[in-house]
This record gives structure tokens, C-alpha cells and sequence, in this order.
């Protein structure tokens, strides 16, 4: 097992680019189940999540490989299975999107409930109440969704939920809706950007959708889809995970393939605690602190929103701001298993509720620290760029599922962090001295 070794104290410089959207992706590959013919999404990021993706379109008859270009080219070889077993969903959330066009395709899908980071609960009730507003069959049995549908005629539904609208099940709604016999029309869509790329994927395979950026989607169903070519959009959270970085640091960093109109929420914020942004052409900004770091109340929300999977990394800011900051958290209450590893640095955090509390300190300290979730993991790993000494952070299997090569990107702008082996300590900590002596 693999753990980062970062010595804290380098201020980062210089420019990095983002990879395309881990959640956008993942639903992209499995929309892929919608057509016979091949296809082909460009610049795809090699992280866990998507072999794991991979693993499951297997089992379910798409063969995929990366061509010499670095896309990721899909083509069905069975269209019989119907069944995503426990030992692949077990271990990823998103493969529960596989739920939609296994229906909508194939008329039959049998999926285990899925897993993934563990920070609460997590229910996929929405997910089965828009299958069954377009005339599936759901129940739940032994673990598993089994979803049937020998004809699905389309239908109404509203997708709002007690914390908002839902990505997940508004993407496998949208992905039965597409092959049905009748019009879909889902009200309380969500309106996150991954959505809209996935709308864009459908259409280029010739879906007919309306509506797409807004939260009245119309989906009018079609007999069958087209292979199709397709560019996700760029990793917001991976660009606002850097926003945070270079205020953190006291750096000056230039962020490419970024969409500056997806990150609003996060930027505005960042420019709130004491940084300075710029936009450099349509997709890059530029990011330094431009004054010490002040507090600020963040709340979570859906899209336009400030996004529950940036709240740890900004975090990290309010834990060195010179005064006191809320965090409240409106998407997953519990998500807040990083306070404890932040606190071992020495953070000052208390929970109460769907809130944290959290007072600034003059420095944070370098110290061991476990992962527990991708996000929070990517928060342990600015916490230890700017901590005193040296930082470890264990489980990082966490983050390569959403970063690609993440460690190889904040040393090319000068932090000093290097991956290692879980039982080659001494080696870890001394190449990592060596580095900052250089």
C-alpha cells in the first residue's frame, strides 16, 4: 500500500493542467451500454475509478482500450448480461449508473447496491423512484436493484430531494429515458455541469434531450442510438483542489483546461479568504495570495453552488485564516471524517451538526494521517504542504481515484511530496530531505 511523504513550506509556482472530470467520465462509460456500435471519449484520465468502470462494462459486455492518443474507445461483444455483481459495485459509488442504461438498452438490469468513500448515508431512493415514474418495474432483493421494463413508456417525475436535486439519479433516468417509447419530462433535474456533458454525449449519439443546463430536462425517446466521439469537460474539483493550493501557499499558479464558469463558487471564495484571481483566456486562471488569510463561512449546495467535494480542501484554509469559520455541509451531513486527521496536525475543528467550527491557528505540524474518503485525502495533502516538518499520509489509494498522478503535479510546481511504500519509511523521509536541501 502507498503513502505520500510531503515536507511542508514550499510556496508553489508555476503552471499545471487538469485532467478531464472523473465524474464526468464515469457515467460517460456507461452510456456506452445504450449503443451496438463503438465509441470513443478523448484525453479519458488513468485513474482507479475508470479501470474499475471498465472492469464492470466488461461484465457486462463492452470491451474497452486505450488507444495511442490517450482516448478511451469502446465496443460491444455481448448484449446478454444484465447483471453488476457485488464484487465490483461493492467497491465504487458510481457504478450504480449503469443502473439507467441497462434498463433503458437491454430492458432488464440487475445491480448491487454500490459502495465507494464511506462519509454517511448515501440512498439511491431517487434513483428507483424515476425508474419507476417511466414505467419500470423496482424492487429490491438480496442487495441488489432488479429493474424491469418490457416496454417503458416514459413519464413525470420530480427528482428533488431533502439536500437537492440528485446528479446520480438524474443521470440514470436520463439514460432509460433516451431508448423509451414515449416522452420523459424530469423536473428537480440536477444541473452540475457532468450533467450537461453527459446530455451532450447522448445528443452527439442522437438522443433527443431539451432543457439541458436547466432543471426541467425533456427527454423524447428514440429507437436507437449511434456510436459516438466525445471531449468530457475539465475536473472542476481537480481545478479548485489547485485554486485552494496556491492561496494556501502563498504561491502564484496558472490552472489550464479549466472551465472558469464551472468553478465560480469555489473562486469567489477563494478571493474572499485572500486570494487574487485572473482569468487567462477561456480555460485557465491564474491564482496567488494577495493578503493573509481571512476567515469565511462556506456552505454546500448543488451546482451553482460551493461543491461538498471541494469542502475539505478549503478546509484547510479556514484552519490557518486568522479568526473563526463555519463550515456547514448540506449535501452529506456527515461528511466531515477529515477533522479528526486535521486536528492530528494540529487544526483546531469542532462538529456540531451539519457544521464545522473552526478556529485559525498561527501554523499546522507535520504528522501522520489517514485517509478516509478522495477528497478528504486530497485535503491531507494540502494540510501537509503548508504544515511545519513532515506529513504522511497513508491510504492514498483514496486519491487515485480521483487525481490523476497528483503528487507528480504539486512537485512539478515545487512542493516537495513523493510517493512510497507503506513499509519503506526511512527511505521516504530522507529522499524528501534531499529534495528540499536541493
Amino acid at each position: 500500500m502507498d503513502k505520500f511523504v510531503v515536507e511542508g513550506g514550499a510556496r508553489l509556482r508555476g503552471e499545471v493542467r487538469c485532467a478531464t472530470a472523473k465524474n464526468a467520465v464515469l457515467p460517460l462509460m456507461a452510456a456506452t451500454l445504450l449503443t451496438e456500435e463503438p465509441c470513443r471519449l478523448l484525453d479519458v484520465p488513468r485513474l482507479s475509478d475508470v479501470e474499475m468502470m471498465r472492469r464492470i462494462l466488461r461484465v457486462l459486455g463492452v470491451e474497452s482500450e486505450f488507444d495511442a492518443e490517450g482516448a478511451l474507445c469502446t465496443r460491444l461483444v455481448d448484449d446478454a448480461p444484465r447483471e453488476a455483481p457485488w464484487e465490483l459495485v461493492r467497491k465504487m459509488r458510481a457504478s450504480i449508473s449503469v443502473l439507467g442504461p441497462l434498463l433503458g438498452k437491454r430492458r432488464t438490469a440487475r445491480v448491487s447496491f454500490p459502495g465507494g468513500c464511506v462519509f454517511g448515508h448515501r440512498p439511491i431512493d431517487l434513483h428507483m423512484k424515476g425508474l419507476r415514474a417511466i414505467g419500470a418495474e423496482v424492487e429490491v432483493r438480496g442487495g441488489f436493484v432488479e429493474a424491469t421494463a418490457p416496454s417503458l413508456p416514459g413519464g413525470e417525475v420530480f427528482l428533488g430531494g431533502p439536500f437537492g436535486s440528485s446528479v446520480g439519479a438524474t443521470q440514470n433516468v436520463l439514460m432509460a429515458a433516451v431508448l423509451a417509447e414515449g416522452t420523459t419530462v424530469i423536473d428537480g433535474a440536477a444541473c452540475e455541469p457532468e450533467v450537461t456533458d453527459l446530455c451532450r454525449f447522448l445528443r452527439a449519439m442522437g438522443a433527443e434531450i431539451g432543457g439541458m443546463g436547466s432543471p426541467r430536462l425533456v427527454v423524447r425517446g428514440v429507437a436507437r442510438l449511434s456510436g459516438a466521439e466525445h471531449r468530457p469537460i475539465p475536473d472542476r474539483i481537480e481545478a479548485g483542489t489547485f485554486v485552494a493550493a496556491a492561496v494556501l501557499t502563498d504561491g502564484e499558479v496558472t490552472i489550464r483546461n479549466c472551465r472558469p464558469d464551472h468553478l465560480r463558487a469555489a473562486l469567489d471564495k477563494a478571493v474572499e479568504m485572500g486570494g487574487e484571481v485572473r482569468r487567462v483566456g477561456e480555460d485557465a486562471v491564474f491564482v496567488r495570495r494577495q493578503r493573509p488569510l481571512a476567515p469565511a463561512d462556506i456552505d454546500t449546495h448543488v451546482y451553482p453552488g460551493f461543491p461538498t467535494d471541494m469542502q475539505a480542501q478549503f478546509m484547510v484554509l479556514q484552519t490557518l485564516a486568522h479568526g473563526v469559520s463555519v463550515t456547514t455541509e448540506k449535501i452529506y451531513p456527515d461528511r466531515f471524517m477529515h477533522i479528526s486527521e486535521l486536528a492530528r496536525l494540529g487544526a483546531h475543528v469542532r462538529k456540531e451538526g451539519p457544521s464545522a467550527i473552526v478556529s485559525g491557528v498561527p501554523k499546522l505540524s507535520g504528522a501522520p494521517v489517514m485517509a478516509s474518503d478522495l477528497r478528504a485525502s486530497a485535503a491531507l495533502v494540502l494540510a501537509g504542504l503548508v504544515a511545519e516538518g513532515t506529513t504522511q499520509v497513508h491510504r492514498v489509494y483514496h486519491i487515485d481515484r480521483g487525481y490523476e498522478r497528483i503528487e507528480e503535479k504539486f512537485a512539478a510546481l515545487g512542493g516537495r511530496i513523493l510517493r512510497a511504500k507503506d513499509d519503506d519509511e526511512n527511505a521516504a523521509v530522507e529522499a524528501v530531505a534531499a529534495a528540499q536541501k536541493a
